[in-house]
């Protein structure tokens, strides 16, 4: 069995924005729903995300299903223009567990432009928080224009940065059309209801 035989979701998006927060929140619903799930963190010469997943995941998932890829170049790097190292890292976790279902795929902080080879997504979710501004979709970045799902963290932050919730809706809805947007507040676990049921609708039940 290969990397082709097991889903492979995409996290992008911004230093900050909240992947590694989002992943954390997604992988027990995943778990509890029955779904078998590996994690990967790309970084550019750390292991820290990893090490951080590892520990939020002791007991809930195989420790070994958890591993960190160091790029050592631009984040984009490993996801979009050589994803070999990811590919090699899915290949090993289903070479040892065949029932896995799907892995997460956590790019390093990255801008705007960051999307993921389709060899190494089948889904692509971009991450932004509300913290950078209301016009993050105005500037019609590749990762928000291209993403299967837009997530737009940190909504609790709107009123203490000056951000309209409302523009920023009606703006993602104007430059990506009729692929969705979910808003999301993953510190009060807010909101991941709608991005799992994207994943599934969308990847793991298609």
């Amino acid at each position: 069995m290969g990397y082709r035989d097991v889903a492979k979701i995409g996290l992008g998006g911004p230093v900050g924005s909240g992947k590694t927060a989002l992943v954390q929140q997604l992988v027990p619903r995943l778990d509890d729903a029955g779904y078998n799930v590996g994690v990967i963190a790309n970084d550019i010469m750390t292991q820290e995300d990893a090490d951080r997943l590892q520990a939020s995941f002791a007991g809930r998932i195989d420790k070994d299903l958890v591993a960190g890829v160091e790029t050592g170049a631009c984040p984009h790097t490993g996801i979009r223009e050589d994803p070999s190292m990811n590919l090699d890292k899915i290949d090993e976790f289903t070479e040892e567990h065949p029932e896995l279902d799907v892995v997460l795929i956590e790019s390093g902080g990255d801008n705007l432009a960051a999307t993921f080879n389709p060899e190494l997504a089948d889904y692509f979710l971009f991450v932004i928080s509300v913290a950078e501004g209301d016009d993050i979709p105005r500037k019609r970045g590749p990762g928000v224009t291209q993403a299967d799902l837009l997530v737009i963290n940190k909504t609790d932050l709107a009123p203490h940065v000056d951000v309209d919730l409302d523009v920023l809706r009606e703006d993602a809805e104007t430059v990506r059309g009729e692929e969705p947007t979910a808003f999301t507040n993953c510190k009060a676990e807010e909101g991941i209801d709608a991005v799992i049921d994207n994943i599934e609708r969308s990847v793991l039940f298609a």
